[in-house]
């Protein structure tokens, strides 16, 4: 298996531990406030917001494009979180719970077109699936994974 298989692989295999850590939470729980000012709701949100902002990327990459346009900057991560989680605050708890599935799937849709050669650890591409993919999905899996244990869910 190469490089992009083994990392496609991974997101899809840390996509269903994620979800496997919000299951079975209520409406309540998935809006109470728990990570700084975040819910899971929001932590959803968020990661469907890296996907829906990466996919162009990896659209660029494929077409053999430059990945992001001249004067966009990902520094300030804080802020892009932050602008994910507040465009989803209106939205219902099943829409966001939803759109991390099609937000997913469009990722791994334009990852699977990128050229294998561009899937080299520490590569652009290769960094762009597994930070917001697996990396992601289990970074936040663990911090629910404790806060339910913490709160005995």
């Amino acid at each position: 298996m190469s490089a992009k298989d083994d990392l496609l692989k991974q997101a899809h295999e840390e996509l269903k531990a994620f979800k496997a850590a919000i299951q079975g939470l209520d409406e309540r729980q998935l809006t109470e406030v728990w990570l700084g000012t975040w819910s899971v709701k929001d932590i959803v949100a968020h990661i469907s917001g890296w996907h829906r902002e990466m996919g162009p990327a990896l659209e660029r990459m494929a077409r053999g494009e430059k990945p992001f346009p001249e004067g966009t900057s990902y520094e300030d991560v804080d802020a892009w979180n932050a602008k994910f989680a507040a465009a989803k605050k209106g939205a219902s708890v099943s829409d966001v719970l939803r759109e991390v599935d099609t937000s997913h799937e469009y990722l791994m849709a334009q990852a699977a077109k990128v050229p294998e050669e561009r899937f080299v650890p520490g590569k652009t591409a290769y960094q762009m699936v597994d930070l917001t993919g697996a990396h992601h999905y289990k970074e936040h899996g663990d911090q629910i994974r404790a806060w339910r244990q913490s709160k005995g869910i």
